[in-house]
């Protein structure tokens, strides 16, 4: 049987105790669920390390090294490039830690942009220790953020009206498996979307993450029950019904999209 004795704690103690004295490692810090106060008994743990630019492989190499006093390392898995320039970004799976207990670890380059600290966006992060108080969140424009938000309605509504009867078209031809590919993750992706800048749209692209949380109850019985689909008749009739929402949804939007100014300066429910 699997000894899993390593824990959250013994990871950030390990972790702050090898990288603090670190000259070039400038700040340490946990987002993910703890940063929502939603951390159990299946939450992995995501852990940021500020470093100097040309410190990146470095400050792994310390990590692993670090890790390794607590449990060998069962697996690890180094991501492609992220979409944000500066992140760089590695799993580790501990043998010794529960198998949700994934260690998920990400240094970031001093000079990056990107530093996912944005309470609204990321929740409130807990500090192990920000040298001289070096590391701050990018200011928020709330005026900024309307326009992105208004672009991408209008790219929603470009995009579900030029390719959303691609679903119909795999339907009448009989194609199943395909036509409820399409379904997934055209339709109901574009209706969550379009849902979550209505409820949150801090996250709006965040996908199906925190969606549990982030959307009312009733939405999220509708979405299941849109998403489960037992057979070719029910998939047209949910396809019907899941496009009719996104439409009411998208409009719904546009007719709330000049309030978003205030409503950025809200208290998020994230």
């Amino acid at each position: 049987m699997k000894e899993e004795n390593v824990t959250r704690k013994d990871i950030v103690r390990v972790l702050l105790n090898t990288l603090e004295p670190l000259d070039y490692v400038h700040a340490f810090y946990e987002g993910g669920a703890a940063a929502f106060n939603r951390i159990d008994e299946w939450s992995d743990i995501d852990l940021y390390v500020v470093a100097d630019d040309n410190k990146v492989e470095e400050t792994f190499l310390a990590a692993e090294n670090a890790l390794r006093t607590l449990s060998p390392i069962e697996r690890k898995l180094r991501t492609p490039q992220l979409s944000w320039p500066g992140v760089f970004q590695t799993f580790y799976k501990l043998e010794k830690a529960s198998e949700f207990l994934l260690v998920d670890f990400a240094v970031i380059q001093q000079n990056a942009s990107e530093k996912f600290l944005e309470p609204r966006v990321h929740g409130n992060v807990t500090f192990y220790f920000n040298k001289n108080s070096s590391v701050k969140p990018a200011v928020f424009d709330p005026e900024e953020f309307q326009e992105r938000l208004r672009q991408r309605l209008g790219l929603l509504q470009a995009r579900f009206d030029m390719f959303n009867n691609l679903v119909q078209k795999e339907i009448n031809r009989s194609n199943s498996l395909e036509a409820i590919e399409w379904y997934h993750n055209f339709t109901l992706a574009m209706l969550v979307e379009a849902l979550r800048i209505k409820h949150n749209p801090m996250h709006h692209n965040f996908r199906m993450r925190y969606v549990h949380y982030e959307l009312p109850p009733e939405t999220i019985r509708k979405l299941e029950e849109l998403f489960f689909v037992k057979d070719a008749r029910d998939l047209q009739e949910k396809f019907d019904k899941a496009t009719k929402w996104f439409q009411e949804t998208i409009s719904e939007n546009d007719q709330s999209l000049k309030k978003l100014g205030t409503t950025s300066e809200r208290k998020f429910v994230c």
